[in-house]
């Protein structure tokens, strides 16, 4: 069985360091601040690539340290990825979450973290990798939608899948409907996985399949709109 919000915070060890990156509004990067508390991990700094980043304000008023490296300062790549990658560095974190980060990570990037890196998707992967997947679940005449955290590969979304939350389809859903219950679900999800790796409970494996408990994962696991709490 795993482990609720209340059960994880009694956890006790050192706090895992974070680093966020955004690109945006950083509603993801509010819900992982606010969970701070309940998981044993700590947010050691907010990095964006977008200066007018809303984000960054909600990591000053948690008394988050800030920095903003602009992809327009470099003239490929690579040279962001090298320039992103000193700036990390320089917090030692344990773990990278990506948190509406709008930019694809280079493979020698995604190689330097290996096995540290998270990202949270708009739709159940394999599904609608990319852009615009509330849209386009719509208009493949899905009955439900959702997110999926998942472990950074260089294949773009394509990583092992953790943790899914399943959001029924309406039949008066348009995209920005839908799309608002599932940033909801991306809401409770990744503060939850979040946690489970700091608390050593999840990792990638050597073989690159997702490993919870040491038990490999399969198929992910699920968090259903129809239930309450946690998974």
């Amino acid at each position: 069985m795993l482990r609720t919000m209340t059960e994880a915070a009694a956890v006790v060890g050192p706090p895992l360091s974070v680093v966020v990156l955004i690109s945006g509004s950083g509603s993801n990067l509010q819900a992982l601040i606010d969970a701070q508390g309940a998981w044993p991990y700590r947010i050691c700094a907010v990095i964006s690539n977008e200066r007018t980043a809303f984000g960054l304000e909600r990591a000053r008023r948690a008394c988050i340290p800030t920095a903003v490296v602009s992809h327009r300062a470099y003239t490929d790549r690579a040279a962001f990825d090298q320039a992103l990658t000193a700036e990390i560095d320089r917090r030692t974190p344990g773990l990278i979450v990506l948190a509406g980060f709008m930019r694809i990570l280079t493979p020698a990037f995604v190689a330097h973290y290996a096995g540290r890196i998270l990202n949270i998707h708009p739709s159940l992967l394999p599904k609608f990798r990319g852009l615009h997947t509330h849209r386009r679940a719509l208009e493949a005449g899905e009955h439900e939608h959702g997110a999926s955290v998942h472990f950074v590969t260089a294949e773009l979304d394509g990583g092992p899948v953790i943790l899914q939350g399943r959001v029924s389809i309406l039949p008066t859903d348009d995209a920005e409907q839908l799309g608002a219950r599932v940033l909801a679900a991306e809401h409770r999800l990744y503060p939850q996985v979040v946690g489970w790796f700091a608390q050593r409970r999840l990792r990638l494996g050597e073989d690159g399949r997702a490993l919870f408990d040491g038990a490999v994962l399969d198929a992910p696991l699920c968090l259903d709109d129809r239930t309450a709490g946690q998974v």
